[in-house]
């Protein structure tokens, strides 16, 4: 029998493996994004949605899926939440009623406004850690990640 006392060590280390590392990343800085920010309902996921409405107004639901990489059945529950917060308007399309087309609302230009001061903060404290030699390395391989197993 094993001594409770005595440590343990792994038989099996998941250190080497890139999608391990690559999950234990990205939840690393989503939560010190969200502790930064203070804003538990937006996250990194709703800032760049956000963003992404706001410089493109009147953008559709399946482009802005496209572009931020989530697929139509988890983008919709989220941008009825927005929604919901009074962030965006979602409207019907004159032209193709299947289509939503997308809009930030005032509130939610304050509210991106504030969440992009500490996304520049948070950004900012990510390229020091990666440092200025090593980011062109790192997001060219996440590019080519996303790009050839998308």
């Amino acid at each position: 029998m094993d001594d409770p006392e005595k440590p343990w060590t792994l038989t099996v280390s998941l250190t080497e493996r890139i999608a391990f590392q690559l999950r234990r990343a990205q939840d690393v800085s989503f939560n010190a994004f969200a502790y930064r920010t203070d804003q538990s309902d937006l996250g990194p996921g709703q800032f760049a949605m956000l963003t992404i409405i706001s410089e493109n107004s009147g953008i559709n639901q399946t482009l802005l899926s496209q572009v931020t990489g989530r697929d139509k059945s988890s983008i919709t529950p989220a941008l009825k939440r927005l929604e919901k917060q009074g962030y965006i308007k979602r409207e019907r399309s004159s032209t193709d009623g299947r289509a939503i087309l997308l809009s930030i609302t005032e509130t939610g230009q304050q509210s991106l406004a504030k969440l992009a001061e500490h996304a520049r903060a948070h950004d900012a404290e990510l390229d020091r850690i990666v440092g200025e030699a090593h980011k062109p390395l790192l997001l060219y391989l996440l590019d080519r990640i996303v790009t050839e197993m998308n």
